[in-house]
């Protein structure tokens, strides 16, 4: 387990360097809409810029596609459900989803736990997915596939490894996730998430759903042309959260201790706390380690917690440093390729700065 290292103390840093450095880094990605967002202990600094004319609504006041950048919401809910008594880590999501339903015994072993930390088992994706998806990939590949479908799909599927004992990143694992909560508290995951997340934390700018007409940023193909706002099928708790890059700090600063009030509901801050507590640690010679729901890397200024998301046509990614008030918030409306800077611009901005 990796020790949480205070962070080396540095001088402040005011908000026009920020600014300098926002604006120096934006120049290395390329897209039609581009947000950067910085928060340090609450002062926020913004650069807003891209390719495309900038139209009615300010780019920080759109709401975003986070794809995979959705799942910390999703940690969180389970964290404050686990912090109220609710459910456990260590709970059966084939119990509580399906109770008495005969499937393969390592199904019956998979947990809460397993399915938000990625080590359940199960594929990146079900197996019955792809024919459907492959005809629409570049349009819409996980609108035919509802929530029903995904339920059926873990119930009857065989996990590639025992529970618990191997690292392998799954949107289907973290799908079932959330409907695994769903029915185990008898309320919609969207219901569940505004009710236990968004409204407690005050993100009135963030959803599971477009918004009304003009309020979404439009994602852009590479060669720049548009596409159709993400319908993540059944699944949601995967990937379906769309944001403004000002809810997005909010999030983060709720995290780093930095929001203005901190949380009075006890279970919302116990649950802050334990998705920034390390749990376990994979790839080569376990270099790597992670949260509940956080990528978690070493730094010299302390360790940092961060996860990155993509859709049809947009990036988003978020990252904070525990204890030191920094969090970085960043989106983009272009589809991600090779040869992309996105992701590597914001985990510098996270890392690379004082």
């Amino acid at each position: 387990m990796t020790e949480m290292t205070a962070a080396p103390v540095t001088a402040p840093v005011s908000p026009a360097a920020t600014a300098r450095v926002l604006a120096e880094a934006a120049r290395a990605v390329d897209a039609p809409d581009l947000v950067l967002a910085v928060s340090r202990n609450g002062v926020r600094t913004v650069h807003t810029g891209g390719s495309a004319d900038p139209g009615p609504v300010p780019r920080e006041l759109m709401a975003y596609e986070l794809g995979s950048a959705s799942k910390p919401y999703a940690g969180l809910l389970l964290a404050r459900l686990v912090a109220q008594g609710r459910v456990r880590y260590e709970d059966r999501a084939a119990d509580l989803l399906a109770p008495g339903f005969p499937v393969h015994p390592a199904v019956r072993r998979i947990t809460l736990r397993h399915l938000l930390t990625h080590t359940s088992g199960l594929p990146g994706l079900p197996a019955d997915f792809y024919p459907q998806a492959v005809p629409r990939w570049s349009t819409d590949p996980y609108g035919g596939y509802p929530a029903d479908r995904v339920v059926r799909a873990f119930l009857r599927a065989r996990p590639r490894h025992r529970p618990g004992t191997r690292w392998h990143y799954s949107n289907f694992a973290v799908s079932v996730l959330g409907h695994t909560l769903a029915a185990a508290t008898g309320t919609p995951w969207e219901v569940l998430l505004h009710q236990q997340v968004l409204a407690p934390l005050g993100l009135e700018a963030t959803r599971v759903r477009p918004g009304p007409d003009g309020t979404d940023a439009v994602g852009h193909r590479r060669d720049g042309t548009p596409v159709p706002a993400l319908d993540t099928g059944g699944f949601t708790a995967a990937g379906a959260v769309r944001a403004t890059p000002l809810d997005l700090l909010t999030f983060l600063e709720a995290h780093t201790g930095s929001a203005a009030g901190s949380p009075t509901d006890s279970s919302l801050a116990a649950a802050l706390t334990e998705v920034t507590r390390p749990v376990l640690r994979r790839g080569l010679r376990h270099a790597h380690t992670h949260t509940l729901t956080w990528f978690h890397h070493p730094t010299p200024y302390g360790p940092v917690l961060f996860h990155a998301g993509a859709t049809l046509g947009q990036q988003a990614f978020l990252g904070f440093r525990p204890g030191t008030g920094l969090a970085v918030a960043a989106t983009a409306t272009r589809r991600v390729h090779r040869a992309d800077t996105f992701v590597a611009t914001a985990y510098g901005l996270l890392t690379e700065t004082r």
